[in-house]
């Protein structure tokens, strides 16, 4: 209604009072036309949730979410939450793959369309840390909580200590343990995070990212998936994006707010993807044939994009009251 507001305002002042009201009749009906194709585009393409790899599941309970009448932060929310509670997820919530001493430490962000973020570092007992990072973001004058100050803080607002460690993470664990190799290489065909991305019927775009990190990782490591710009980035005037893979390489090109500054110079969510995923690649004596990283992204009028190092990437989407899961196009090609 701005934009049409723009323009009838526009042609009031600029044409209706140099020639006549004739002008101004025909302006406004230009304008009303143009306004239906852009709501009849909108409509079509929008509310919609895009998530890292395959998780249906939790891009149903998003779109499910929407169906409510509830806000695109709460759909990345409670997207996110089905697979913190999934024991069989290995990688994000109850039932991770612990650090190398046995204990399981969640890392996560969430991000709203004003820019507010909240974000929960090394968390432990805690199964929904995407929750956590959303009660930072709202009931806090900060962005980030870590550690035990974080945990601490998730009692405080009502959650409740759980043992993350289940006994099929603990006996994988404990077979690990007998080589102790400490230097895990992320598996290029598998998922170590979920990143979601939500946009809602007027446009309005929310993000959130959760994970438990490298599998047998050092105590105390913490990848990009908490890292506002790293893991996750939203810009509502542009779009958003939100990373999977090796953190650390993600962290070292700040690899999600790349994507979306990529996008407000122009390019398309999947030409920033590319983009991005260039960047990592092209580092002088970078190691990318032995790692995976993935991003997703989309725009304000609903355009998606994927990409990654590797191939076996997945984008899952709901839209238009479909949920399907996309293969990424990918930098590394079969040799011929």
């Amino acid at each position: 209604m701005k934009r049409r507001n723009f323009i009838k305002n526009a042609s009031l002042s600029g044409v209706g009072l140099a020639i006549g009201t004739s002008l101004t009749n025909c302006a406004e009906k230009a304008s009303e036309n143009n306004e239906k194709v852009i709501a009849t585009s909108v409509k079509a393409s929008l509310p919609l949730v895009i998530a890292t790899w395959n998780f249906p599941n939790a891009t149903t309970k998003a779109w499910e979410t929407f169906q409510e009448g509830k806000s695109a932060l709460d759909a990345v929310e409670q997207g996110c939450k089905v697979e913190e509670a999934d024991l069989n997820n290995t990688t994000v919530g109850n039932g991770a793959s612990p650090d190398r001493d046995g204990n399981v430490t969640l890392d996560s962000c969430i991000m709203n369309a004003k820019g507010d973020c909240g974000s929960v570092v090394y968390l432990q007992n805690i199964t929904h840390a995407i929750s956590v990072a959303r009660k930072v973001m709202e009931d806090t004058p900060h962005v980030m909580l870590a550690g035990k100050g974080a945990e601490q803080f998730a009692y405080e607002s009502g959650f409740k200590k759980e043992d993350l460690l289940t006994e099929s993470s603990k006996k994988a664990w404990e077979a690990w343990k007998v080589k102790s190799e400490y230097k895990p290489i992320i598996n290029i065909e598998n998922h170590d995070t979920i990143g979601m991305l939500a946009v809602d019927k007027n446009g309005d775009i929310c993000g959130a990212c959760t994970t438990s990190g490298l599998a047998y990782k050092m105590a105390g490591r913490v990848g990009d998936s908490p890292i506002i710009g790293a893991g996750l980035f939203v810009d509502n005037e542009i779009g958003a994006a939100v990373a999977t893979g090796l953190g650390e390489e993600v962290m070292k090109t700040v690899g999600s707010f790349l994507v979306v500054e990529l996008m407000r110079q122009g390019k398309s969510p999947q030409e920033a993807c590319e983009e991005a995923i260039k960047r990592i690649v092209s580092k002088p004596n970078s190691n990318y044939k032995n790692f995976q990283v993935g991003y997703i992204a989309v725009n304000k009028k609903g355009e998606t994009g994927s990409y990654s190092i590797h191939k076996n990437f997945s984008m899952s989407k709901f839209q238009d009251g479909k949920n399907t899961n996309t293969q990424s196009d990918y930098f590394i090609k079969e040799e011929k």
